[in-house]
């Protein structure tokens, strides 16, 4: 059955779509635009009308057909029939009108929007840029700054914006088919195909402006840079002179290394919230949550939660430290009040929603718990076992922990089957990674929820098993390793953070943990067996939090923080720590190259996250991917650690770890048994999930 139909009302060709889930640009909805197009040539027809059934306008083209053989008609066909249809057409935009599905309403002559609907070109979010006249047509109706901003940022603009800037014509203030057919009825209509606008005035500060954002927001991408050039086109050629560039930049990108790797990513983004064994039961219903702990995690769950649209109660033991965490959550609600994110009524609510409770009884009400205090096992357990005192049998209890053991908070509760880990990364109502921990006796229906909950915060949620630090944190573990042994080896903090920062992270790792505080590493390394860690690779750091240097909120760690700035200042009291170690280690410095170091501590997380996942900690390889990009600023146009490695080749990392083994000892050196199998047979560690290898 075709996705498109057609009916004539009053002269007015009427094609509607309807493609579920989000109405895609596929071959099967492009075919049956141009085919009901072909009658508007008659004269029962006097103008056309595209609307969209379901929940959104076009979401834009159907990527899962990127990089197939191509099918007649392309969506540049497709657009090319909208505008030269004989008659005027008119967009009715619901939803949302992104990348294919805006060049699809700007080949149209008119276009409504609904007033809750937003349109965009998100094409830079996937390595791309606008591929059928999106960086032409865009320029012609609003200007360069407009196009700039829509195709370089990737984010979406209200429908006022819109109409503010003449890519639609107006608002619907009710039923957008309604409003539709009355514009038809109220309008003289003529053909007005934008091509045939004049060429665009060139607006050099605008090219500059975006190149700048472009230089500090997406360092390192190279379909910003396309994106300006085709803009830039549209004010230096004829139209059709500007679409062949256009197409030669999207080619260009299309075929190159970053694309496919953030094109795979978005996949994976989608696919972490579903179970490689699907889970027979329902989620339990969510209104009331609790966060314990009101630091700067608390706060950021607390209005995390908020935002979603829960009931929170903040606690603390500290009546003091409730007070100010209290505060901090209504600061950042009047903040999102500020910055226009939220309107008045959602500021409102939001406050209306947010209570404190003066003891463990005034959490009794908690349909969830979210436990959020210091990384300490025993005050864990201490904070565990009054709440299990207090708290529904059905209510979920959940820690917020980075690596201890869920499995040991569990045995705590009277219902284990209802604990879990809820590891968000801070500031925990910005990051977008949310690490489900699940554990021994957690239940379906609580692993159903949580994956729920991860949805309704607009989170990514990723399931792991239980282990020392999870799927992140374990193998930031080797990564801070490599990162510390290479400083007493000959490198400078400031060496290995300038080399990682060009590979592609927004920060160094002495640069992190400066930000996360070395105290943090330090308190968690006293309660490790020596044998699990490289107690060499962290002397310099313990040795800084044994002089007080414990980073950003001392002023002070590997780097100078002075006057209470966040710049990092090479520091000679950091050199001269450096070079204690090393004679005391018995290490003679050598020349560490850049290429060494990037080396180094990307095969450390590769050999980490083959290790986890043959273990089963993680489900599959592209939940890695989703985990590093998302939580530890891995560069996301290198598609995560798994997709760098699968582009290098498995046998060349397997080769050169062999090397680093005959070379620094096999301690941490030894190859993870999944890696060599897979290499082996020559398999992607991206596409490796668990029920693969269940089915083998």
């Amino acid at each position: 059955m075709s996705p498109v139909s057609r009916e004539v009302q009053d002269k007015c060709l009427i094609i509607t779509i309807n493609h579920a889930p989000v109405n895609a640009l596929s071959h099967a909805v492009r075919d049956g635009i141009v085919a009901a197009l072909s009658g508007a040539g008659s004269d029962d027809v006097d103008v056309v009308l595209l609307i969209c059934d379901g929940r959104t306008f076009f979401s834009g083209a159907d990527i899962s057909e990127f990089g197939k053989p191509p099918k007649s008609p392309s969506l540049a066909d497709m657009i090319d029939a909208l505008e030269q249809c004989p008659k005027p057409v008119i967009a009715a935009i619901h939803g949302q009108a992104l990348g294919g599905g805006l060049e699809t309403a700007l080949a149209c002559d008119y276009r409504i929007m609904d007033a809750s609907a937003r349109i965009g070109l998100p094409e830079v979010t996937l390595g791309l840029i606008p591929g059928a006249g999106g960086t032409q047509r865009v320029p012609r109706l609003a200007g360069m700054e407009i196009a700039l901003e829509l195709a370089v940022s990737g984010k979406p603009i209200s429908a006022e914006r819109a109409v503010d800037a003449k890519l639609v014509d107006c608002i619907s203030p009710e039923n957008l088919r309604q409003t539709a057919l009355r514009f038809i009825k109220q309008t003289r209509l003529t053909k007005r195909p934008v091509r045939e606008m004049p060429v665009p005035i060139m607006d050099e500060a605008a090219i500059e402006k975006w190149s700048g954002f472009a230089r500090k927001k997406l360092a390192g991408q190279t379909a910003p840079d396309a994106v300006i050039e085709a803009v830039r086109a549209s004010c230096q050629e004829d139209f059709l002179a500007g679409l062949t560039r256009e197409r030669e930049l999207f080619v260009d990108c299309m075929s190159g290394a970053q694309s496919p790797a953030m094109r795979q990513l978005f996949f994976a983004e989608r696919l972490a919230s579903k179970l490689e064994v699907p889970l027979q039961a329902d989620p339990l219903s969510l209104r009331t949550v609790g966060v314990v702990g009101t630091g700067t995690m608390g706060v950021g769950i607390a209005a995390a939660m908020l935002g979603a649209g829960y009931d929170v109660i903040m606690s603390d033991a500290n009546t003091d430290a409730l007070t100010v965490g209290h505060d901090r959550v209504g600061a950042i609600i009047d903040g999102d009040l500020a910055k226009g994110r939220i309107t008045g009524a959602e500021h409102s609510g939001r406050h209306a929603k947010l209570s404190k409770a003066q003891d463990w009884a005034g959490l009794s009400a908690c349909d969830l718990v979210v436990e959020a205090v210091f990384e300490d096992m025993e005050i864990k357990k201490l904070v565990f076992g009054e709440l299990d005192k207090v708290l529904r049998p059905d209510a979920i209890l959940a820690s917020n922990t980075s690596y201890l053991d869920v499995d040991a908070l569990a045995q705590l509760s009277r219902n284990p089957e209802r604990v879990l880990g809820l590891h968000f990364f801070s500031p925990a109502h910005i990051m977008k990674l949310l690490e489900i921990v699940r554990g021994e006796q957690t239940s379906d229906a609580v692993m159903v929820t949580a994956l729920k909950l991860a949805k309704s915060l607009r989170k990514i949620g990723v399931v792991c098993g239980v282990c020392h630090g999870f799927i992140g944190n374990r193998m930031l573990t080797g990564y801070a390793r490599e990162a510390g042994l290479l400083v007493l080896e000959g490198a400078s903090p400031e060496q290995v953070d300038k080399a990682l920062k060009s590979f592609g992270f927004p920060m160094g790792p002495f640069t992190m943990a400066d930000m996360a505080g070395l105290d943090i590493g330090y308190a968690n390394r006293r309660k490790l067996d020596p044998r699990q860690f490289e107690a060499r690779a962290f002397h310099v750091h313990d040795q800084l939090v044994e002089m007080g240097r414990k980073g950003q909120k001392t002023q002070a760690g590997f780097y100078r923080y002075e006057g209470g700035e966040r710049i990092p200042s090479a520091d000679a009291a950091t050199s001269k720590i450096v070079t204690s170690v090393r004679s005391r280690e018995g290490i003679v410095p050598r020349d560490v190259s850049d290429a060494e170091i990037v080396e180094r501590c990307m095969l450390a997380l590769i050999n980490e996250g083959a290790l986890l996942l043959g273990e089963g900690i993680a489900q599959r390889g592209s939940d890695i991917n989703v985990v590093y990009v998302n939580g530890y600023g891995f560069p996301r146009w290198r598609g995560g650690p798994f997709h760098y490695a699968d582009a290098l080749g498995l046998n060349q990392i397997v080769s050169r770890i062999e090397a680093l083994a005959d070379q620094h000892g096999s301690r941490w050196w030894h190859v993870a048994p999944l890696l060599r199998e897979l290499a082996e047979v020559d398999r992607s560690l991206s596409d490796y999930s668990s029920a693969i290898s269940q089915s083998n």
